[in-house]
């Protein structure tokens, strides 16, 4: 091959070895190559979906979570790089979640609520559902029945991170609420003094 040729780029030098066929047939097989090794990248690397993603398995770094109320999303970093992301459920009005800097104080993966929950009957019918211990009288006949609460991290008194029922708004009485998936990614990946960043 001469030298000039050799000077020009590989998709023009392709088109001049194999004639306008070959090169549009080698073009094909580039795409279909690129495609399969895109394929290939998005069954490993998980990608955003409506209620979140993980991808921090393997990067290393300092963990740091970011809570935006306005946005009712949850951000999880190593370092200074974003590896996950989840819709959450904050605190409802009267139940606000409060903004401000904490850390992560205790982890509980399997924790039962010693203030929410239910009350129930001897053969275990919910009477009064969703309720606060402090506040809605215990009907004649019933026992308290704690809310589960797993992979509970707490980070402000009895404020915590955990998973649960997360729909589009504010809705519990003050934790914050994530998928299940996310909340166990969230947990393993985090560790006691982990900063909680609560903004607006």
């Amino acid at each position: 091959m001469s030298r000039a040729l050799m000077r020009l780029g590989p998709l023009f030098r392709c088109a001049v070895a194999f004639g306008l066929l070959g090169f549009l047939s080698a073009c094909e097989e580039l795409e279909t190559a690129h495609q399969t090794a895109t394929n290939a990248v998005r069954s490993v690397i998980p990608f955003p979906s409506a209620a979140g993603y993980w991808a921090g398995d393997a990067v290393r770094g300092s963990p740091k979570i970011v809570v935006h109320l306005r946005e009712q999303k949850a951000y999880f970093y190593k370092g200074k790089r974003l590896v996950g992301e989840s819709t959450v459920s904050t605190g409802k009005p009267g139940f606000s979640t409060p903004p401000g800097r904490y850390r992560v104080i205790q982890k509980d993966k399997n924790h039962i609520s010693s203030e929410f929950g239910d009350y129930v009957d001897d053969v275990g019918n919910v009477v009064k559902s969703n309720i606060d211990i402090r506040k809605d009288p215990q009907p004649r006949g019933t026992h308290f029945d704690g809310a589960r609460m797993p992979y509970f991290m707490r980070f402000n008194g009895g404020y915590g991170m955990h998973a649960g029922y997360v729909p589009r708004y504010r809705a519990s009485h003050g934790c914050i609420r994530l998928p299940a998936e996310t909340a166990a990614h969230f947990f393993q990946a985090a560790h006691e003094d982990t900063p909680v960043i609560v903004r607006e």
